[in-house]
Parts: structure tokens; C-alpha cells; sequence
């Protein structure tokens, strides 16, 4: 064995180490990590599960400790828990026999002490119900006995006040008498009357000096008790958190819910012991789970740092670049310490308020054939979808969407390192696809020309901008600028694969984000979006990819997993990894999460190679501080099933608003009458729009071809249809473009409000927006925008 050997067992502490734990007769024995802690002995499949699932738990208290030869030894409660363990050398066997009895030793002792020596009960720790009993009875017995002594105390203090009643008009009437023949019977009674005062007085003295005794006598067992209940309480509260937690991610992840920790296996085949005759019922579940396919490994695990590194450096504020991590402070908070340029909240002029709900969506019956017949023969790719199957945005609204966090770029705005920077980047890159989760529905395709405004200058502090800027292939240029020093821009052209069961949605293109203060300059593309169950079952979504997202100007870079879901992983559905590395491949943070619930981070203190993967691959392993949350999803808004699961952001998006461009998304008439739920009308008017835009396109390409013709060759309605820009995808309307990756040229079209320059950062070539938008809003002037509705 290559690990080190541990220190031999001082008692009272906790020892850990590897040991080989029989499962069956097929697999034999099992490499497994114990660890030794409060009279209990756990283990687990690896170092990384101490933080979350515990494979077994043994009470030493109650366990048997045999040792088999110089290596072998095994452990039982005498119950159905028996571990056979095997050490890697009988001098390792050794430390761990030590341990397990100085362990067991203490634990007897524990309870030992808790029990009174003079005790009706057994000095050998009872079964639980006999212990339980005796305790029981024994309390009752004492509390019985203290409320005797209560009523005696009782009983006396009313026999003192009545006799020393008494006793005062006795006195009374002695005071007010002369002297004669009745003086020596008033004297009498006055001395008969002190006298039976002073023996209740008596009486009340020797009832609380028994009750004192009593109590005296009981008050350290009672302590004592009371401290071990509390002790037995916390580890059970442990156990039921932990329990809990376990049972949690369980049902959720039955459910197709989405958890954060690795979820766990379904303890389903039964007892081992059974069939090995070694082994307890609670061993290796997840060995016997069964798979279609093989998972792909994780590239890297994490395991809590050692508690050095949590010390707190007074020398650095920020503890961004300090070796000494400051776990205890999240992003935000070293930021705003370390930016001492961060601007001071300032109060916002009432802003408008936004629409909170829009018509419910309607229930109406699509029959799929009616669809399908006519266009037998045709390419799929090609069929046009009537507006049952869209939602009531378009995709330039999709595409603003992405903003709805924007949050995490004004934080990563203001940080100081680029490392750090690159987490909120990182962050807000898988942000972008939580609202999918439910929206199968598909957004309308933009016309040729179609814009979106999107201005929160006044409530969050930017303005976007999105314009389809080509038609054939489809593409769509966004532009943003925040107050806040930072842009974004990008420009997305979809390619899509119809394979039967499920469609893939590829987004082609770049996304850059710049920062005005450090000059960082981003960039990243999207992974595939997956719609299953096209033809039968109900629709649902997935993203499946790898991201990198990359600093031009430091070398920095984010590499970011999105794993496929799969029925039968073991790992967390919608699952998101990522590690922020430097120019020279060193890793400094861990990005962990799913895209559709949160995403955390981790600092990274130190890393190395751990044990192989399932194939042989040999992965890292990251030594980190405690994981803090960078990025949550907003909760949906009320009835947001009934509203196509749009977030507060979408609800808000299609909201008629004045002084919009007129080619702006929410002026299209088919998209409104959509919203509205008048669906017939709705289709009705998008075959009007749809054959608006193939004429202007004939028009374009007439004179397209009267420009490239000879000035004494005609041009005729022929030719215009023998031209080689005139393609099937043209024929088949708007619908065709949004999947049809067929057409490589590009429309003779020319963006108004972007241009297509290349990027000398990154070397892409993208359209930028080039101004004079706003300017045209702020005068009223949109004589230069096409009449596209």
C-alpha cells in the first residue's frame, strides 16, 4: 500500500484509514475508508462521500472484536451487522485493533458512568427496551416520593398558619385582660397554643430537610442524565438531518427533480450475507446497479481542504490572491472590500411597473396527422408549424432572456482579480439556460430585419438591442451595455438534426462580454439544446455539452461540463462541473451546481492525482474550501404553468410599450394575437407575414439579378427562378429557416443597426452593432426601418 501509515491511536481521537471490507464471493474483498469517531465505526466507497453518504455504521459498545489471523479481523454487534476487514500489513492490523478497543473501552465507560452505582438496574449495559423500563421506573419512584415530601410541606405550612392564628389572638386577648380570676386559664391557652406552633414549626423543618437531602441526593444522577440525553439527542438529530437529507435527494431524484449532492443507490438486492455468509445487509448497493451504457466518469473529485488553510489572513482583505483562503466570505463581500471604487447605493427614480401575468394558455386540440399528410414527401426540416407549437416571443426575445441575471456581471464588474471574475462569468453563462427547463414550446422565428429593444437603464442599468440580421442561414445579432462597465454582445445562427425521438438544437456562434475597467475580454459558445419525445410522451429538455469559457487577455479559462442526463446515473440530473484554471493550466476554483437550480464555488488550496477513473482515466483531485453559492434561479411566478413557464423577465418582455422601433417583436400581429389566445387568427395572420417576406425576398433577389446581368440582357420572371439564390427553403416560408442548415448563401440583406466586422481579440468574425438606435428612439425617427408587418 502506498499510503502512508497513520500514527498510532491516542484515545479519544477520531482514526481514519483504508481498509479491505468483504462485500460477496464474486467481488470479494473491497477497498473501503473507515473512519472512527465517538464509539462508532463508518465507512465509505471513497473520502469524497464523508460529506455525504456514510455506506454503514457499527456501535463498538455493543460489538464483539475478533481477530482471524495477522491481517484479518472482524467486528460484530452480534445483530445482522458483521464487517470482516482486512488491514494491508499486521502492524496496520494492530493500530487498528488498538483503536477499536480504546474506542469501545471509553464508550463502555461512557455509559457505565451514567448509570448510578446504587441502582436497581444491571452494571451491563441493557438491551435497549430493559434500560428503558428500568430508568422509566425508577424516575416515576422518585417523583413519587418528592411529591409526598411536597403535600407533608403543604400540609405543614397550613398547620402553621392556622396555629399561629391562634396563637396571635391569644396574645391579643392576654394584652387586653386584668388581672384576676381568669388570668391562669388565658395563660394556658396561650401556652398550649405556642406549643403546638412549635411542633408544626418542627414538623415544616424536618420536611425540608428531608426534601433538601432528597434532592441533593438525586440532583448529580440527574445531571449526569440530563447531559447524556442531551448527547444522545444531538448524534440523533445528526443522524436524522443526515437521514433526512438522504431521504430528500432520494425522492427527488425520483421524481426527476434536480439535486445538488451525488444522489445515492437503491439499496433493492437484498442481503449479502445470505449469499457469502459474510457481509451485512447495507453493503456496496451501488455495485449491483445495472447500466444500458457506460456513464462517462467525473474528470475530477473534491474533498474539504485541511483546516490550515480556513485560517483567516489579516494581511490580505480581499483573499483573492493570499495563500490563506477565507472561507467565511463570499464573493460579493470580498469584492465590495477589495473595489474601495464601488458606488454607493443610490435612490432610484419610481420606475414603471411591469406586467405580472398575461392570458392563461389555451387548451386546444392539435391533431398531429393534419400536419403531417401534407407534407409527405418533404423534408422535415422543412415542414411549417402552425403557432400551437410556439410560444407568444420571439427568439430575439429568447435571446434577452439571457440578461435576466444580470446581476452576476455587475458583480463580476467590480472584482479585482480576473480569477474571480471568470467565477461570475462562468456563473452567469449557465444562468442563460435555466428558464428552458420547461419552455418546450418554440419561440417565433424573427423575420428578415425584426428587432427587440430591451431598455432597463432606469430599473437594473443597461439597454439591449437584437436585430436578424440574415435570413438564410438564420442569425440573430444582440447587443448590450450596462452603466455598469460592462457589454455583451453575440450573434447566434441555429443548426438543428430531427433523429426520431429527439431533436438537437445546435446554437452556432459567439458570445463575447467585455469589461470596461480591466480591459478583460470573454468569450464562449453554447452547448446543445435536446428536445425529447417529438413524436409520443411528453416533451422535455435537456442541454448536454462542454463550454470553455476563455479570458483573451490573461489566458484565463473556465472549462464547463454539462452533463446528458441519463435514467440510469448515478449522478445528479441537469448536473453542471467546471474548474477555473490560469494561463498556465494551474486550477484556482471549482464551479459545481446544476443549470437549473444554483451553481457554487469552491477555492481551490491544493490539488493532485487521485485514484483511476472506470477507464483507467487517473483523476484529480482538488483540495477546496468550503463551496459557497454564487448563483440561485428565481423562483417562477404564480401560476407560471398555466403562463408557458415564463419567468417574471419573459412575462414582461412581450408588453406593449410606446416608442418602440416599428419592427420591433412586440408589433408583430400574429405573436400578439397568439397571447391574446385567438390562435386561429393567429396562424392566419403569420401565412400572411410569412408571404409578405417571400415577396420582398423576389423583389431582393430581382434586383440582385438585374444588378449582376449584362446592362442588354433582359431580365424575366425565368430567370429570377432559374437564379441560383432561389432555393427550396425559400418556398417553404419563415418556419423552414429556423432548422434548415442547408442554405449556404447568405441574403442579400444588409442589417440596420449591426455591421460585420472581425473581432482582433478572439478572431471571430460576428456583426456588431454599430449605434445611432437610441438616438433614432430619443428623436422619434424610424423613416430608415422596412415595413416587415
Amino acid at each position: 500500500m502506498s499510503e502512508p501509515k497513520p500514527p498510532t491511536p491516542i484515545p479519544g481521537d477520531t482514526y481514519k484509514g483504508w481498509l479491505f471490507k468483504w462485500t460477496n464471493y464474486i467481488k470479494g474483498y473491497q477497498r473501503r475508508w473507515f473512519v472512527l469517531s465517538n464509539g462508532l465505526l463508518s465507512y465509505y466507497r471513497t473520502q469524497a462521500e464523508m460529506g455525504h453518504t456514510c455506506r454503514g455504521t457499527i456501535n463498538l459498545a455493543t460489538a464483539n472484536i475478533t481477530v482471524e489471523d495477522s491481517c484479518n479481523f472482524v467486528i460484530s454487534n452480534g445483530g445482522a451487522q458483521t464487517y470482516h476487514l482486512k488491514a494491508s500489513s499486521e502492524v496496520e492490523r494492530q493500530r487498528w485493533i488498538t483503536a477499536l478497543e480504546l474506542a469501545k473501552a471509553k464508550a463502555v465507560r461512557m455509559q457505565l458512568e451514567s448509570d448510578d452505582s446504587g441502582d436497581d438496574c444491571p452494571a451491563v449495559p441493557p438491551t435497549s427496551g430493559q434500560g428503558g423500563g428500568c430508568r422509566n421506573s425508577e424516575i416515576q419512584s422518585t417523583l413519587r416520593t418528592l411529591s409526598s415530601k411536597v403535600e407533608d410541606l403543604t400540609t405543614c405550612n397550613d398547620l402553621i398558619v392556622k396555629h399561629g392564628s391562634a396563637l396571635q389572638r391569644s396574645l391579643s386577648e392576654l394584652e387586653g385582660i386584668r388581672v384576676g380570676g381568669d388570668m391562669g386559664e388565658k395563660i394556658r391557652q396561650v401556652t398550649e397554643r405556642a406549643t403546638l406552633f412549635r411542633i408544626t414549626s418542627n414538623a415544616m423543618i424536618n420536611a425540608c430537610r428531608d426534601f433538601l437531602s432528597l434532592a441533593q441526593n438525586h440532583s448529580k444522577r440527574w445531571q449526569k442524565a440530563l447531559q447524556t440525553e442531551r448527547d444522545q439527542r444531538i448524534r440523533l438529530e445528526e443522524t436524522l438531518e443526515q437521514l433526512a437529507k438522504q431521504h430528500n435527494h432520494l425522492e427527488r431524484a425520483f421524481r426527476g427533480a434536480t439535486v445538488l449532492p451525488p444522489s445515492f443507490s437503491n439499496p433493492a438486492l437484498g442481503n449479502k450475507a445470505g449469499v457469502s455468509g459474510k457481509g451485512d445487509a447495507s453493503d456496496e448497493d451501488d455495485d449491483n446497479e445495472f447500466f444500458d451504457a457506460m456513464e462517462d466518469p467525473a474528470e475530477f473529485i473534491t474533498v474539504p481542504a485541511d483546516p490550515k488553510y480556513h485560517r483567516r489572513s489579516g494581511s490580505n482583505v480581499s483573499g483573492i490572491s493570499s495563500e490563506i483562503g477565507m472561507d467565511d466570505q463570499s464573493f460579493d463581500e470580498l469584492s465590495l472590500a477589495s473595489n474601495p471604487e464601488s458606488p454607493q447605493p443610490l435612490e432610484l427614480e419610481p420606475v414603471r411597473q411591469r406586467r405580472t401575468r398575461i392570458p392563461d394558455k389555451p387548451n386546444y386540440y392539435l391533431n398531429l396527422w393534419s400536419i403531417m399528410k401534407n407534407c409527405i414527401g418533404k423534408e422535415l426540416s422543412k415542414i411549417p408549424m402552425p403557432v400551437n407549437f410556439n410560444e407568444p416571443i420571439s427568439m430575439l426575445q429568447r435571446l434577452s432572456e439571457d440578461l435576466e441575471y444580470y446581476e452576476l456581471l455587475d458583480k463580476a464588474a467590480k472584482c479585482q482579480s480576473s480569477l474571480e471574475q471568470m467565477c461570475y462569468v462562468a456563473a452567469f453563462t449557465v444562468s442563460s439556460y435555466s428558464t428552458t427547463v420547461h419552455r418546450t414550446g418554440k419561440p417565433f422565428n424573427p423575420l428578415l430585419g425584426e428587432t427587440f429593444e430591451l431598455d432597463r437603464l432606469r430599473e437594473c442599468g443597461y439597454r439591449s438591442l437584437c436585430e436578424q440580421v440574415s435570413h438564410h442561414p438564420p442569425a440573430a445579432a444582440h447587443h448590450a451595455l450596462s452603466e455598469k462597465g460592462w457589454t455583451l454582445r453575440q450573434e447566434i445562427t441555429l443548426a438543428s438534426k430531427f433523429r426520431g425521438k429527439y431533436l438537437s438544437i445546435m446554437p452556432l456562434g459567439s458570445i463575447q462580454c467585455l469589461f470596461d475597467k480591466s480591459n478583460n475580454h470573454y468569450s464562449w459558445k453554447k452547448v446543445t439544446t435536446t428536445v425529447h419525445n417529438i413524436i409520443v410522451g411528453k416533451l422535455w429538455i435537456d442541454q448536454s455539452g462542454e463550454i470553455d469559457v476563455v479570458n483573451h487577455r490573461t489566458g484565463d479559462r473556465c472549462h464547463l461540463k454539462f452533463a446528458p442526463y441519463s435514467y440510469f446515473s448515478r449522478d445528479v440530473p441537469r448536473k453542471v462541473t467546471g474548474v477555473v484554471t490560469d494561463k498556465d493550466g494551474k486550477a484556482h476554483y471549482v464551479l459545481s451546481g446544476t443549470w437549473d437550480e444554483k451553481m457554487e464555488f469552491s477555492r481551490v488550496m491544493q490539488s493532485s492525482k487521485g485514484e483511476n477513473g472506470t477507464e483507467g482515466k487517473q483523476r484529480t483531485v482538488y483540495q477546496t474550501l468550503k463551496a459557497k453559492e454564487i448563483w440561485r434561479k428565481n423562483p417562477l411566478p404564480e401560476g407560471a404553468e398555466n403562463m408557458y413557464y415564463f419567468s417574471s423577465l419573459a412575462l414582461s418582455l412581450n408588453e406593449p410599450e410606446e416608442g418602440v422601433a416599428p419592427t420591433d417583436s412586440r408589433r408583430r400581429p400574429d405573436q400578439r394575437l397568439m397571447e391574446d389566445g385567438r390562435w386561429d387568427e393567429a396562424n392566419a395572420e403569420k401565412q400572411r407575414l410569412e408571404e409578405k417576406q417571400r415577396t420582398a425576398r423576389r423583389e431582393r433577389e430581382r434586383e440582385a439579378v438585374k444588378a449582376a446581368s449584362p446592362p442588354d440582357e433582359a431580365v424575366t420572371e425565368d430567370s429570377i427562378n432559374d437564379s441560383p439564390l432561389k432555393t427550396d427553403a425559400q418556398e417553404t416560408g419563415t418556419e423552414a429557416s429556423e432548422v434548415s442548415d442547408e442554405s449556404a448563401h447568405q441574403d442579400n440583406h444588409h442589417a440596420l443597426w449591426f455591421e460585420k466586422l472581425d473581432d482582433p481579440v478572439s478572431g471571430e468574425t460576428l456583426h456588431v452593432y454599430k449605434g445611432g438606435y437610441w438616438e433614432a428612439k430619443d428623436q422619434g425617427s424610424w423613416d430608415m426601418c422596412p415595413d416587415i408587418f
